[in-house]
């Protein structure tokens, strides 16, 4: 361990060596009920509803905090659902929630993230048939956000780019996002992703267009920054590349 190592905690230490090990690897479980995914709530009110691009940055916040919370870290509490499914086919099911819904997912294990007015929450991962009740009547599917226009950056932030041409919905936006929060703290270096996680692992989310989604693949080739390649399960075609990540702006 490197001496700027040795001043981050040990077990924040240990937490990120787990992430930077990719996820996934493991295949689907004979039986469907057993297969493995993270439920995220979207706090979606009926009247003044959030800014798309601000609700999912606190998607994508929330999901890696989640990866980062002592809870999921050695003899944590929450260690073996988060392993369980961080090491199986990977899944995040974003659902919406409002009013006394919303009050009632804070209450099931996870994490919220407050980003500009807009929250969401992680929830601890586990078998799909085991959803609690309270997330499972949830809706998936429902209310769309427009996206911001123009996108609103804060410097000094990683940004996660999603491709417009992919027209994904706000759902399947969240998701995706947060499989680049997670990815792009497991590719940084523990002292960035330290420092990350010292300023909440807040980040900006904004949608970039053909030209300057060109642009972002090269830096995905050079390897300076991190892209999401979806498994097709819902919207997009298998392999697409659904959301790049750049740790600066």
């Amino acid at each position: 361990m490197s001496s700027v190592e040795s001043t981050i905690d040990a077990g924040f230490v240990a937490r990120h060596a787990e992430l930077a090990l990719g996820y996934g690897g493991g295949g689907d479980p004979a039986d469907p009920a057993l297969v493995q995914a993270m439920q995220m709530v979207l706090h979606i009110p009926k009247v003044d509803p959030p800014r798309r691009s601000a609700l999912l940055a606190a998607a994508a916040s929330a999901v890696v905090r989640l990866c980062f919370d002592e809870r999921v870290g050695p003899d944590g509490e929450w260690q073996e659902r988060y392993l369980t499914w961080k090491r199986s086919r990977i899944r995040k099911v974003a659902r919406r929630a409002r009013g006394a819904q919303w009050l009632a997912a804070q209450e099931v294990d996870g994490v919220t993230v407050e980003c500009e007015g807009a929250q969401a929450r992680a929830l601890v991962p586990g078998a799909v048939g085991e959803i609690d009740p309270r997330i499972k009547r949830l809706q998936i599917g429902g209310t769309e956000l427009e996206a911001d226009e123009p996108n609103s950056i804060t410097s000094g932030y990683p940004t996660l780019w999603i491709d417009s041409e992919l027209g994904m919905t706000v759902g399947k936006a969240a998701a995706q996002v947060g499989h680049a929060s997670m990815l792009l703290a497991g590719a940084m270096p523990v002292q960035q992703a330290y420092a990350w996680a010292a300023r909440g692992f807040r980040c900006n989310v904004a949608e970039a267009g053909p030209e300057h989604w060109v642009q972002l693949q090269r830096r995905v080739a050079e390897g300076s920054a991190t892209a999401v390649r979806d498994a097709g399960f819902t919207e997009v075609a298998p392999g697409s590349m659904t959301v790049i990540a750049v740790p600066d702006n």
